[in-house]
């Protein structure tokens, strides 16, 4: 979709939301993903919806959108910051050599229900505040000196969009958790 994933999936949706889901269908469909039979039943669902929660059937195991290239950000000390609003791209990688990397997801504007982060980092340290919907896997990441701290859920909530984390730390250390813990 090209709006944000919502924190709340029973907020309603706008026809523009609507109509990127259809387009989607349409392209899954013209490239052979799915079949007409169930292009029909999406589509009905897809028309018929009214939260985002009734969408996410609908665009279940379609391929994703064209990711784009992936953005890197660099430093070799300092802080790399990205707060609340900022726009989340499918992929990225950041390495810093002695930096400190705090990234806030929970409240950033999320357009992919995937979203693949490379940390390369040395002797800094990471903080990734993940919304609170939000599944994560760092199995990727190779961290030489202390392993990731990663904060779960109390309660289980689903919907949200899935972080992959990879990449490899040397010295530095990777706190995650959800907003709220």
């Amino acid at each position: 979709m090209t709006s944000a994933m919502p924190q709340d999936m029973s907020s309603r949706i706008s026809d523009d939301h609507r109509d990127t889901a259809i387009e989607r269908l349409q392209e899954a469909f013209a490239q052979g993903y799915i079949n007409q039979e169930e292009m029909d039943e999406r589509l009905q669902m897809a028309l018929t919806a009214k939260t985002h929660g009734d969408l996410v059937p609908v665009l279940d195991a379609l391929p994703d959108k064209d990711t784009g290239p992936t953005v890197e950000i660099e430093a070799r000390g300092g802080r790399i910051q990205r707060g609340s609003g900022w726009r989340v791209p499918r992929a990225f990688k950041i390495e810093s050599e002695f930096g400190k990397v705090e990234l806030d997801l929970s409240q950033a504007i999320i357009e992919y229900p995937v979203i693949d982060i490379e940390l390369r980092l040395e002797y800094g340290r990471a903080r990734i505040v993940l919304p609170r919907d939000a599944t994560v896997d760092y199995e990727e990441l190779n961290a030489e000196w202390k392993q990731p701290v990663y904060k779960a859920r109390r309660r289980s909530i689903t919907g949200g969009p899935h972080i992959r984390i990879s990449g490899a730390m040397g010295y530095g250390r990777l706190k995650l958790r959800h907003r709220g813990r």
